[in-house]
């Protein structure tokens, strides 16, 4: 009788802690001209919060598919343990170190990782981290805002430079180079770039994660207009971006991947 009391005392707490996906949220993706769609990306909503992932795998063949599925999978398996998440930075740090370490070992002498994206959503606030080029932006009052720049040579030539490491003339010439200088798997992984200080949310903001496939191929501009259509939901916003990204000219187009996820849950 104690055993059974046990084990159903144990599956009612399995179902009261089980993460809920919230279906309103937009989610898209196109492969580009690649062969192989290597961007990978989830959403998870617990009693801790929103936690949506977005990663974009590098690599040959189908070595950045997997780091990028093993970057969501550890992100998505260690979130789904909290009931309440008072220190985002210290799970975002953790998680994302300890990701880096499983997926050396799963790389061993091939060339590879992923890019990124991480958004906690909780009381109010939008809580962030990324290592390598995925964007996060805030869209809010008709303006999307970028979070997040990427951790390319060009971004950290500008910020160099602002931080007097770097004179004008070479910062000029770095500022067009898109080449990755930080992403989890590499030789070196030693950073990533966190919110400093949680964003405010207001009734009404969506969040935005993207990776290159999406804004580097979609005029930033029919991006804006899109997400600020009304009449539109976040699924079709994702679906009609994505649209714009595969309308591009562009003859190398990468893999593109897009999230559009409502803030009003994490409201009181």
């Amino acid at each position: 009788m104690l055993i059974l009391c046990c084990a159903v005392r144990g599956i009612i707490q399995l179902c009261y802690n089980r993460p809920v996906f919230d279906a309103k949220d937009g989610m898209a993706q196109t492969t580009g001209n690649k062969e192989i769609q290597a961007d990978a990306m989830d959403i998870m909503i617990t009693e801790a919060g929103k936690l949506a992932v977005l990663a974009d795998g590098i690599g040959r063949e189908n070595t950045g598919k997997v780091c990028a599925a093993l970057a969501v999978k550890e992100f998505m398996d260690a979130f789904s343990f909290y009931r309440t998440l008072h220190n985002p930075e210290y799970f975002f740090e953790r998680t994302m170190y300890g990701l880096h370490r499983s997926m050396q070992k799963v790389l061993e002498e091939r060339q590879g990782g992923a890019s990124v994206g991480v958004v906690f959503l909780a009381e109010e606030k939008l809580y962030y981290a990324m290592a390598g080029q995925v964007r996060v932006a805030l869209l809010r009052g008709g303006e999307l805002i970028p979070l997040c720049d990427g951790q390319t040579i060009g971004v950290l030539a500008q910020r160099a430079y602002q931080e007097g490491k770097l004179g004008r003339q070479e910062t000029i010439w770095s500022l067009g180079d898109k080449d990755l200088w930080n992403y989890v798997g590499k030789d070196g992984f030693c950073q990533m770039e966190l919110c400093e200080v949680p964003v405010q949310l207001k009734k009404g903001d969506l969040v935005v994660l993207m990776t290159k496939g999406i804004y580097e191929e979609a005029a930033y501009a029919e991006i804006e207009r899109v997400l600020t259509n009304e009449m539109l939901t976040a699924q079709s916003k994702a679906d009609r971006i994505v649209q714009c990204a595969d309308r591009s000219p562009a003859q190398d187009k990468d893999n593109g991947s897009i999230m559009v996820l409502l803030t009003d849950g994490a409201m009181r």
